[in-house]
């Protein structure tokens, strides 16, 4: 086993990432982690800023979230290292992938941002994607901050619904 814990919880998120085909958020990697009380938020960040800066791992922010994967330097690290990640936490960290793989997926695909415009009324950006190819791109103008904000939160819900509408009126 690890003299060192942080080496285990930087293995952990290699794992994680190498397990996947798209990129996860690092809410979504520290909601796994935090929720199976393996480590607190604040070695969590530090084992993140210490793979960031070893080139184990890309960040790039999205919106609000920050978009994670492993580099080619973490699959090899993560290859070396991968006997001392114990088998009940692979198990644990696969199941947990297969079973929320779309949700995980489509957290990413699905965005809503709205922001103030210079005419005072607030513009909603909503997108979805399905593997960096862009389906909707939507922007719209609304009177009120309230109402931009219900507006995101309904396209997480009802993207779908929205997109396959679009197709059946403009096709």
């Amino acid at each position: 086993m690890l003299q060192d814990p942080l080496t285990l919880y930087k293995l952990i998120v290699l794992y994680m990432l190498n397990r996947v085909t798209f990129p996860l958020t690092k809410a979504q990697v520290s909601d796994f982690i935090l929720e199976r009380e393996y480590t607190n938020f604040l070695t969590l960040q530090q084992a993140f800023a210490e793979l960031a800066e070893a080139g184990m791992l890309s960040s790039r922010p999205m919106g609000n979230r920050t978009q994670l994967a492993i580099t080619e330097e973490g699959i090899q690290t993560l290859h070396y290292f991968d006997k001392h990640i114990g088998d009940s936490i692979k198990q644990e960290i696969d199941s947990y992938l297969k079973e929320h793989e779309l949700t995980l997926r489509n957290e990413l695909s699905v965005q809503g941002n709205y922001y103030k415009s210079t005419s005072g009324e607030f513009e909603t950006r909503l997108v979805a994607k399905d593997r960096d190819i862009t389906l909707v791109d939507i922007t719209l103008s609304v009177p009120t901050e309230e109402l931009a904000a219900a507006i995101c939160a309904n396209w997480q819900k009802k993207n779908e619904s929205v997109y396959q509408y679009l197709i059946q009126e403009l096709f």
